[in-house]
């Protein structure tokens, strides 16, 4: 796995013409790191420091980063909150989807008194009962927990049976370990078992194999994972010299009139308007817009989903330089009104409103 090294912290400080004794920005973020170091030494003026989407599984050696105010450790493989207390300039803490489920080891916080916002959203300390009256009560410096803001009244009614809601966690965290001690065994066992049944295959089937088979939400996989996954990447599959090269789809006939063509086989729904054509691609919500590309000719529209087109020819000429996309926010649709070259309002419904993507995000003109 990735060290930190000074290589790798003065390659993420261009922004500080890679002078890594005055930083006091830096992002080391899905680096697949699994243990903090040396940070403390070679960056002391370090404020914001962001470490998420990595493997590491212990907070520490930070002590030292006295003028931090951001840490970031959201998506690791943390399990206890500790070795923060010196740092007495922190102000945001953020340990969204950990492994933590001690939740008494908030109590480590109570000196950092600068500390205003804590986010622990996704471990499974959360689904204790009373736990946001726990946090409250034993970081009486926070004003917001999991981004929502802590009223003085949540806090007087947290303190009331505080109590009766600390022993409950205690039970709560002591059930947790069981089960998580009974995990870190069976994942241990499992993966020693899939190994060898895998020894024998090829190294092809091996990795399908892997990434074929369910596994538990633990950190012991998310590790194994992360070794596959960077494994894949060092030695990417070989292709075939004897296999025939893939054929590029043909987008036009002999006589220059598009094609209707769907590679991505994505659902869509198509509305001719008396003024304007709308087309409605139903795009899987999370695929990253970066990986969509919108064309609006006059007679055809071409959209680029992950290198695959999807094109559909138009009866009607539409004017390109108008035509708009939107991408809704919540269901990920993708939206293209085109407005006819010679289209007509409809009588019946003279201002003939366009649909609208709930939540679309800001509009744009025709990009390719």
């Amino acid at each position: 796995m990735v060290r930190i090294t000074e290589e790798l912290i003065r390659k993420r400080s261009e922004h500080n013409e890679r002078m890594i004794g005055t930083l006091e920005e830096l992002s080391l973020h899905q680096e697949n790191i699994e243990k903090i170091e040396h940070l403390q030494n070679w960056c002391r003026d370090l404020r914001i420091l962001l470490l998420q989407s990595n493997l590491i599984s212990k907070i520490e050696n930070l002590w030292k980063l006295k003028k931090l105010e951001y840490l970031n450790l959201a998506i690791n493989n943390i399990e206890i909150i500790e070795n923060l207390h010196q740092l007495e300039s922190l102000k945001k803490l953020d340990l969204t989807l950990n492994f933590i489920g001690q939740l008494t080891s908030v109590e480590s916080l109570k000196d950092n008194y600068n500390l205003r916002e804590l986010i622990l959203t996704g471990n499974p300390c959360t689904e204790f009962p009373g736990y946001r009256e726990f946090v409250i009560t034993v970081l009486p410096q926070i004003t917001q927990l999991d981004c929502s803001e802590i009223s003085r009244s949540d806090r007087i009614l947290a303190m009331k049976d505080f109590q009766s809601i600390r022993q409950t966690i205690i039970q709560r965290q002591a059930q947790y370990k069981i089960r998580r001690d009974e995990q870190k065994l069976r994942v241990l066992q499992q993966l020693q078992e899939d190994a060898k049944a895998r020894e024998h295959l090829p190294e092809e089937e091996q990795t399908k194999h892997f990434w074929d088979q369910k596994s538990e939400h633990s950190p012991e996989v998310r590790v194994e994972i992360a070794k596959k996954h960077s494994k894949s990447q060092q030695n990417p599959p070989t292709t075939d010299p004897l296999a025939p090269p893939k054929r590029a789809p043909k987008l036009f006939s002999a006589s220059g009139r598009p094609f209707c063509i769907n590679e991505p086989k994505i659902d869509f729904h198509f509305h001719d308007e008396p003024d304007r054509f709308e087309l409605e691609l139903l795009v899987y919500k999370f695929l990253d817009t970066a990986h969509l590309s919108v064309d609006v000719q006059p007679n055809y529209v071409r959209v680029g989903v992950k290198k695959k087109i999807f094109q559909l020819a138009l009866d009607e000429e539409v004017k390109c330089e108008e035509s708009v996309t939107q991408r809704s926010e919540i269901t990920g649709h993708l939206l293209v009104k085109m407005p006819k070259l010679h289209g007509k309002i409809s009588k019946k419904n003279p201002e003939n409103p366009s649909r609208e993507l709930p939540n679309a995000s800001e509009s744009q003109k025709n990009t390719e």
